[in-house]
């Protein structure tokens, strides 16, 4: 495995391991993300019509607001923005040279490829309930 200068994997994975048994040792609360998409969605949502977000069911359960969980997501992003900038391997890229390498040059394919992923995993975790 190259290393490129940044975090072992192992350790990466180890420690975000630990990270996340510490969590629910210590507030009994598990990470997640996929409904803080929902919740973000939501707050989206009642700027264009926030009595049509009072009438949908579904944000009785999932109140779309700012939480501890959202604040979460947000850390996670600016966290490997920090990371990637630190570490000196932050670089603009529209693609990834693996999925370059993997799906060609058409941004359509790999658009439609991505999109469809994440329709699954998204799809899989609110089945969840996660």
């Amino acid at each position: 495995m190259k290393n490129d200068g940044g975090w072992s994997p192992y350790v990466a994975g180890g420690l975000s391991g630990l990270l996340g048994v510490m969590s629910v040792w210590l507030t009994g609360q598990f990470f997640g993300a996929s409904t803080s998409f929902v919740r973000t969605a939501g707050m989206i949502e009642q700027w264009f019509g926030p009595e049509r977000v009072a009438q949908l069911e579904y944000f009785t359960r999932v109140v779309p607001h700012i939480d501890w969980q959202w604040m979460f997501v947000v850390g996670i992003v600016l966290g490997s923005l920090i990371s990637a900038a630190t570490s000196g391997s932050f670089r603009w890229q529209s693609v990834p040279d693996m999925w370059h390498r993997r799906f060609g040059h058409t941004p359509v394919k790999r658009a439609v490829l991505a999109f469809s992923g994440g329709v699954v995993a998204m799809f899989g975790a609110r089945l969840a309930d996660g």
